[in-house]
């Protein structure tokens, strides 16, 4: 197999020969102070265990289930809560852009450019948000084969920005239902870019609740675990303080307080892959 290079996000390196990276924080941005919260937790984590983190969280959930479920605070208001989260707290930041007009906006504030896995085919987004310099995370699609996306890297090569991490978030397998296969992780990687897995996003059940998606969070630790076995470069984990009470994902996301022992765990199989 064929070495991913290393990609550069922020102060912080993912890919071979490098610390596991971690994308950590709450699907979206419910409120300025809470946001606020979690990331002086999620800072703490990061000093306590010498973690590379990450801030994660959405301004906008653009592609909910029912037009009436909440979406976020919007452009202005949520690249303002997450300048504040760099400001307080150091960490380097990634939020998710969904049209080519939010691309330059967005790669003034935050370290890492997320496009959302029904966007991964979008080519004009993806070469917009290439050609920031900036780094880029693109999720891998629902209905996609992991080696598909060697054109998402193409792309990106085609605007010269080599800066690019793949991640994987589970593959739709019948109706509302996600199944995990473990081998996206390597053969991702051979597409030569570091691969994140998705633990949060991969339990998640689309549609299965009526008018929004439901989860089982249950499964998250497993499959994180299972990940960092095959070799991920990192994790991608959205946390809340009260997840049943979150405006978004709640299903799938950690309880803050549970985060921890999830990572502790994650670290020690890391370490025992290089021992």
């Amino acid at each position: 197999m064929s070495a991913a290079q290393v990609v550069a996000v922020g102060l912080h390196r993912c890919g071979p020969g490098q610390p596991l990276l971690w994308v950590l924080g709450p699907c979206v941005i419910e409120s300025h102070d809470l946001t606020l919260r979690v990331a002086e937790r999620l800072a703490e984590l990061a000093r306590r265990l010498n973690l590379n983190v990450v801030f994660k969280a959405s301004w906008d959930k653009a592609n909910r289930t029912s037009g009436k479920s909440f979406r976020g605070p919007g452009l202005k208001d949520g690249l303002r809560t997450l300048a504040a989260v760099r400001e307080r707290f150091g960490l380097p930041l990634t939020t998710d852009v969904h049209e080519t007009a939010q691309v330059g906006p967005i790669a003034e504030v935050v370290d890492l450019l997320q496009i959302p896995a029904f966007l991964a085919r979008q080519t004009d987004l993806v070469l917009a948000a290439g050609r920031t310099g900036r780094a880029v995370n693109v999720k891998k699609g629902q209905f996609m084969a992991p080696w598909d996306m060697r054109h998402v890297v193409a792309k990106m090569e085609e605007v010269g920005n080599a800066n690019l991490l793949l991640t994987e978030r589970g593959s739709t397998f019948g109706y509302g239902q996600l199944v995990s296969d473990l081998r996206a992780i390597p053969w991702m990687q051979d597409l030569g870019r570091p691969v994140i897995f998705d633990a949060t996003h991969s339990v998640q059940k689309p549609g299965a609740a009526g008018d929004k998606s439901g989860g089982d969070r249950r499964m998250v630790p497993y499959l994180a675990r299972a990940a960092v076995a095959a070799g991920c470069d990192g994790l991608f984990l959205e946390t809340h303080p009260r997840p049943d009470e979150a405006l978004s994902d709640g299903p799938n996301m950690i309880a803050l307080d549970d985060l921890p022992a999830l990572v502790e765990r994650c670290l020690r199989i890391r370490k025992a892959l290089e021992d």
